[in-house]
């Protein structure tokens, strides 16, 4: 939060030249032939954010192995839930776009839920909050996540090298003999790693999806000693690295929205204010229902300690986007081009909506959990 408030002011002081300077830095690494030569804050959204997705691959596989969504009873609800919370946004996006083919690009962009803003946001309540709460939100945000994995694989990526696609096919097979063969040392999976995500950043599917195929290979238990967890030491080693690190430096290069010229118009073009109703109105509206007919069909239940309240609490709560939203509307609008009389920035829209559902699920969670003593 400190971040996307430094760009701002960043971007609208009189620094915003040297902040414009900074993200736009071109970086260059080069061996022979190969090179990748990207502005900075690409090397973020293509590098740093291949790390973020990394540590959810990590995430995932954990809670389906061994964790909240290892148990049948637990993956039900919060998997309609995300289902909801993604269909909702996007129809709502769409109400607003749908006569606009390049607007609608960014379809996907309401339908992300930021895990660490929301789960930052729940646990200012403390203990008032029960612990099968924050399973809940939890486990919605895994399935929120692998959606947003989903999309960006089959609807961002572009232009594909046959070639580079091969060789990133060839870096998963010896990731997957690696671990088959009981391969505990984790350098050579990050080796391998290295190499896949050159690969897929040269094939034209986004690179950040390789942070997920090296986790998915990453042992669980070392063959050696079963007690021992490989993939949670790595998991335990990332988060300090992608909390105080990644997403802040992610933040400060994508939230510098400048606010020269800008008024009410500005939002309420059909883009920022789709984005906005999509993460306000559609994402409460698409988690908390589905969970009602799940929960009244007796399909599944309330979490326990939980009561309506605080799980429509939560599903307003899950409309913060900010960072996944950013990072899916760095994509979207990448390669689009519109009419000079067209210009909006989507970033207000996210924000926007990002504010309205922390406050309001932030106030509803207060009113409806239960006193402490």
């Amino acid at each position: 939060m400190a971040a996307a408030m430094l760009a701002m002011i960043a971007a609208n002081s009189p620094a915003a030249q040297l902040y414009a300077y900074f993200i736009e830095t071109p970086v260059e690494v080069r061996v022979g032939a190969l090179q990748i030569a990207k502005p900075l804050f690409l090397w973020v959204n293509d590098g740093l954010m291949a790390i973020f997705f990394f540590l959810v691959g990590l995430e995932l596989k954990r809670e389906f192995l061994e964790g909240e969504l290892s148990r049948p009873a637990n993956v039900l609800l919060p998997a309609l839930g995300a289902v909801g919370g993604m269909a909702a946004p996007v129809a709502i996006f769409a109400w607003f776009n749908s006569g606009d083919a390049a607007a609608m690009h960014g379809w996907a962009i309401p339908a992300a839920t930021d895990i660490a803003f929301a789960l930052g946001i729940l646990m200012l309540l403390g203990s008032r909050v029960p612990v099968s709460l924050k399973i809940f939100l939890v486990s919605l945000a895994i399935f929120d996540d692998f959606g947003a994995i989903v999309i960006i694989a089959i609807f961002y990526s572009s232009d594909l090298s046959i070639g580079a696609l091969i060789i990133g096919a060839i870096c998963m097979a010896i990731l997957g003999v690696m671990n088959w063969r009981g391969v505990s040392t984790l350098s050579p999976y990050i080796v391998v790693g290295i190499i896949m995500w050159i690969a897929v950043l040269k094939s034209g599917v986004h690179a950040t999806l390789a942070g997920v195929a090296l986790a998915a290979f990453i042992p669980m238990r070392d063959a050696s000693d079963p007690n021992h967890s490989p993939l949670q030491d790595l998991e335990s080693d990332l988060h300090s690295v992608v909390a105080f690190g990644v997403l802040p430096l992610f933040a400060f290069v994508n939230a510098g929205i400048s606010l020269d010229g800008v008024g009410i118009a500005n939002l309420l073009h059909a883009v920022p204010l789709g984005i906005a109703a999509g993460l306000f109105v559609g994402k409460q509206l698409g988690i908390f229902l589905l969970c009602f007919l799940a929960i009244k069909s007796g399909l599944a239940r309330l979490p326990e300690g939980a009561n309506w309240g605080s799980l429509y609490g939560i599903s307003i709560l899950c409309g913060v986007g900010f960072t996944m939203s950013l990072f899916v509307g760095s994509l979207a609008f990448e390669n689009v081009t519109f009419h000079p009389d067209e210009i909006f920035d989507e970033r207000l829209g996210i924000i926007f909506g990002s504010l309205l559902s922390g406050i309001f699920g932030y106030l509803v969670l207060h009113l409806t959990l239960p006193k402490t003593e």
